[in-house]
């Protein structure tokens, strides 16, 4: 499977002083439905090793219907690029509005750890190509920031 949606309401217990759901509960939503999704591609326990460009557009409120969709956007050997977009809205208003987006790359592991590769992703549609294209820019960006720091 190469998207996964998890849908729930937003409860109190998620929120900030402000009422509004802590951006850290927002990243961890991310990261289960991330997760869901490299599993399922890779059919193996999967590790989080990078997540940027995380950008938070607009505040999700106690009630809120979330949607958090995770598309695997590109493949490399060992990794499974996922793009991830969140969504929430008032059930009575009836409209969804992207709240947050951001990329994050799993790695497959075996027992001890090691990383396993992974069946190669072929974007099929022109939106799933522009897709897989943004997260190797991002990728080659990222990989260069690091090379200049070190």
């Amino acid at each position: 499977m190469s998207a996964i949606t998890l849908r729930f309401l937003a409860e109190p217990s998620t929120v900030n002083f402000g009422g509004k759901v802590h951006g850290g509960t927002v990243m961890k939503w991310i990261d289960e439905a991330g997760y869901a999704c490299a599993t399922s591609w890779s059919k193996r326990y999967c590790v989080t090793v990078f997540i940027g460009s995380i950008r938070f557009h607009r505040p999700i409120m106690i009630g809120d219907l979330v949607e958090v969709e995770a598309r695997l956007a590109y493949t490399g050997r060992t990794s499974m690029n996922i793009s991830v977009e969140v969504r929430s809205g008032d059930m009575k208003g009836g409209g969804m509005h992207k709240t947050t987006e951001c990329l994050i790359v799993f790695v497959p592991v075996d027992s001890h750890g090691r990383p396993l590769e992974v069946d190669t992703y072929t974007p099929g549609t022109p939106g799933e190509m522009a897709l897989a294209e943004r997260a190797r820019t991002h990728l080659d960006a990222a990989r260069a920031a690091a090379g200049a720091s070190a």
